[in-house]
């Protein structure tokens, strides 16, 4: 028997079906729509807030039929030098240039910078994506990190107590040191919320260039033995379960 649609014969604006659908944030549908990349029933329309039934009614991006689809999750070795979007004005290579197109609509849960590796998690669940990426409830995020210059302790408890720029406060929830010397020091550094870039302007505030930035889990998802480039995937259910909800 085929399974019905969580969706049914409900109304939705197309932006806020796309986010429901885990094809894009509601944002980036936003944009989306008025590049005039989104059709319902065949045709092109450019305003976000245009209602539609789902799933009676067709809707495509960039000509691809999107379907309310079985939920999946994602763990992603991003290699360093690709960018985490679906497109780039830049015409840059993305992760979705990396990974098979049979996967299917993702989106990413949060973001790693271009110069940034490492373990990314990617869903079509936006219940899932809000959840781990919600402050309220401080899911940690682990990253192996290399400065230039000698890190002291003195300056990993600043990290923890944090810096102020721009009215914005750059914090870790931990700096563990693992090497450091007048070169060079190599660091394991925690955060409860994955600002944008946080970690490079935080130790830039505190007089060290980030030279290597990896992250190594997020929440209890772990990188573990993911070569850059792979990928593997886990039963919703057993992603509920780790997350206890």
């Amino acid at each position: 028997m085929a399974q019905k649609s969580s969706l049914s014969s409900k109304r939705f604006t197309v932006d806020r079906l796309l986010s429901k659908l885990g094809v894009a944030s509601r944002g980036t549908s936003q944009e989306w729509i008025r590049a005039g990349r989104v059709q319902v029933n065949g045709r092109v329309i450019r305003d976000p807030a245009t209602w539609v039934l789902w799933p009676k009614d067709a809707l495509a991006v960039d000509d691809k039929s999107i379907k309310d689809s079985a939920k999946r999750f994602i763990l992603f070795y991003k290699p360093k030098g690709v960018i985490t979007t679906h497109s780039d004005e830049k015409d840059r290579k993305t992760i979705f240039d990396v990974l098979p197109t049979d996967l299917g609509y993702l989106h990413a849960v949060g973001r790693l910078d271009q110069a940034t590796s490492g373990l990314l998690l990617l869903t079509n669940d936006s219940t899932l994506s809000s959840y781990l990426t919600d402050p309220r409830h401080k899911v940690l995020r682990t990253y192996l990190v290399s400065v230039r210059g000698e890190f002291t302790e003195g300056q990993a408890k600043d990290a923890t107590i944090g810096v102020v720029e721009e009215g914005e406060r750059l914090q870790c929830h931990s700096v563990k040191i693992q090497k450091s010397s007048g070169r060079e020091s190599h660091l394991e550094v925690v955060l409860v919320q994955g600002k944008n870039r946080e970690i490079r302007r935080l130790f830039k505030a505190l007089g060290h260039e980030v030279t290597r930035l990896r992250r190594i889990q997020y929440g209890p998802f772990k990188l573990e033995e993911l070569e850059p480039g792979a990928w593997r995937e886990i039963p919703i259910a057993d992603v509920r379960k780790a997350l206890r909800l």
